[in-house]
C-alpha cells in the first residue's frame, strides 16, 4: 500500500475531511489532495505530524510492503486532535547515532528532526528533539546507551521533566534539580570523569 493511500485511509477511519486534516498539519487543503492523488510529498516533519495524529510509526507510513493495521481513534478531531494528546514527562534531545538499540525511539514523540554536520566520522548526526510520557523512560535508555571507545566512547542524552535535569549514560542515571549550582557541579564533575569535555556540557535547561 502506497503513503498517500495509507494517508486517505487513516483520514477516513478517524473521520476527517482533508480540511481537517489540512489545518491540523498547517498545510492547504490541495496539499492533502495532492498527497492523497500520489502527486506530492509530505515533507519529513508533515510525515511526523501525520504519524502522532494517526498513532502509526514511520516504518508503516513509509514501507509499501507494510499494511495499516489496528487503526486507533484519535481523541478528537480537526484542530484539537494534536493539542489533546496526552501530557509527556520527558523532554530532550537525543542523538539516534548514540544507542545501541533503536527500538527505544519508539518510546519517543518526535517534533523535530535535524542533521548535524559533526567534521569527522560519521559525517552527520541525526537528532531528534523528542518529550516521552514513560516514568521510567531514564532507566530505559541507560540501557541502550553506547559506551564504546571505538563509536566515540561514553555517549550521554540530556533531557529534563519540570525542573529535573537529566543526564544519562550507559547504566548511569544523573540529575540535578535546575538552579541547584551545587547539585549541578557534581554531576559535572562526574561528566567529566566520565571523559566528558566542559564544552559539552553546556546543555539547554
Amino acid at each position: 500500500m502506497k503513503l498517500s493511500e495509507k494517508i486517505t485511509e487513516l483520514r477516513k477511519a478517524n473521520g476527517m475531511t482533508q480540511e481537517e486534516l489540512a489545518d491540523i498539519c498547517g498545510v492547504s487543503r490541495q496539499s492533502i489532495s495532492k498527497w492523497e492523488a500520489d502527486i506530492a510529498l509530505p515533507e519529513v516533519e508533515k510525515l511526523l505530524l501525520l504519524g502522532e495524529v494517526f498513532h502509526v510509526s514511520m516504518d508503516v507510513l513509509l514501507k509499501d510492503e507494510l499494511m495499516v493495521n489496528g487503526i486507533r481513534q484519535t481523541c478528537a478531531c480537526g484542530g484539537n486532535a494534536v493539542q489533546d494528546k496526552r501530557k509527556e514527562v520527558y523532554e530532550g534531545i537525543l542523538i539516534k547515532e548514540s544507542v545501541e538499540d533503536e527500538d527505544i525511539i519508539d518510546l519517543l514523540h518526535i517534533h523535530k528532526v535535524e542533521l548535524w554536520h559533526t567534521g569527522g566520522k560519521p559525517k552527520y548526526w541525526t537528532v531528534l528533539f523528542f518529550t516521552c510520557a514513560r516514568k521510567d523512560f531514564p532507566e530505559l535508555i541507560s540501557k541502550v546507551m553506547r559506551s564504546d571507545p571505538e563509536h566515540g566512547g561514553n555517549w550521554f542524552v540530556d533531557f529534563k521533566a519540570g525542573n529535573e535535569k537529566y543526564i544519562v549514560f550507559r547504566d548511569r542515571v544523573l540529575k540535578y534539580q535546575i538552579g541547584n549550582q551545587a547539585q549541578k557541579d557534581y554531576v559535572c564533575e562526574q561528566c567529566r570523569k566520565m571523559g566528558i569535555l566542559d564544552e559539552q556540557m553546556h546543555w539547554p535547561e
